[in-house]
């Protein structure tokens, strides 16, 4: 007999010895209980009884947001779910907004076990506190004027307005990255280019998420931003070549802050919107 079960001199299994290794078992059940669930004799049951699980372990990482650093100790068998309250007490994040980053995004259901998590890695945090969202709002709508015009037909309008028609007139530029209408991808792991910006500059724009960032390369410099201080993406399709649109990346808070690129792949366009402002979908 296997040492997860043993017997007093009357023969019984003692109970405390089962439950280590049946942590489903009840505390009113006896071990003849659960070999007659299993159909068999206790007794000969005890080599195939999964092991037990430290439900106690815990495991130590770093969680990166923005520019700060915390270091967490947390149960390895507890879910992310759980884990995103905690890191709201230090982010001032809300749980439904954050995205958590290790190896890819991390699944709320799965314990952070399952999630391969292990001592000394670490984990990003993408989001933005509550009270920069209604911030951004609020602006918005002062933006958008009396007239509650949509920004679909500002969108429109936006294709015949100087400068933006200044860049569209002068074509598609020769390096541009294909495009197509009605379908959307992934963001490439390499850099979106043949793009300009409205002094007709070449620019690329790069998606480190991984680090939380978007870089914006030009010919002289590589500016690093935190995907979390672009406070909103407006996409504008182009008449006369729907299968690009151009890009207004609000850096600040009114629209004089957006900075535009032009000739984005239309099928990127949304990847592009929900990398940025994928907590805005909650």
């Amino acid at each position: 007999m296997s040492d997860a079960a043993t017997s007093d001199p009357q023969g019984e299994i003692k109970h405390d010895e089962v439950t280590k290794c049946n942590p489903d078992m009840k505390s009113g059940d006896n071990a003849m209980e659960i070999s007659e669930k299993n159909g068999s004799d206790p007794a000969m049951q005890t080599s195939d009884v999964p092991c037990e699980i430290d439900l106690t372990e815990k495991v130590t990482f770093t969680l990166v947001y923005n520019k700060a650093k915390h270091k967490i100790e947390w149960p390895l068998n507890d879910k992310v779910s759980s884990l995103k309250h905690h890191i709201h007490t230090l982010t001032k994040v809300p749980p439904p907004m954050q995205k958590l980053m290790y190896r890819g995004m991390l699944k709320d259901a799965k314990t952070l076990r399952e999630s391969g998590v292990t001592n000394g890695v670490k984990m990003m945090v993408i989001g933005s506190k509550l009270v920069d969202v209604m911030t951004v709002d609020t602006v918005e709508k002062e933006d958008s004027g009396p007239s509650g015009s949509s920004s679909k037909n500002e969108g429109e309008s936006l294709c015949t307005v100087k400068p933006h028609s200044t860049i569209i007139e002068k074509g598609i530029p020769d390096d541009a990255m294909p495009g197509y209408v009605n379908g959307q991808e992934v963001l490439p792991s390499f850099p979106l280019k043949g793009l300009v910006n409205m002094k007709s500059n070449k620019v690329r724009l790069t998606f480190k998420l991984e680090t939380d960032e978007l870089w914006i390369g030009t010919k002289d410099r590589t500016e690093k931003l935190p995907l979390t201080s672009i406070k909103d993406v407006r996409a504008i399709k182009i008449d006369s070549h729907p299968e690009y649109h151009f890009l207004g990346l609000q850096l600040g808070p009114t629209e004089r802050s957006r900075y535009w690129v032009y000739w984005v792949p239309s099928q990127y366009v949304e990847a592009i919107k929900d990398a940025i402002l994928g907590w805005k979908a909650f």
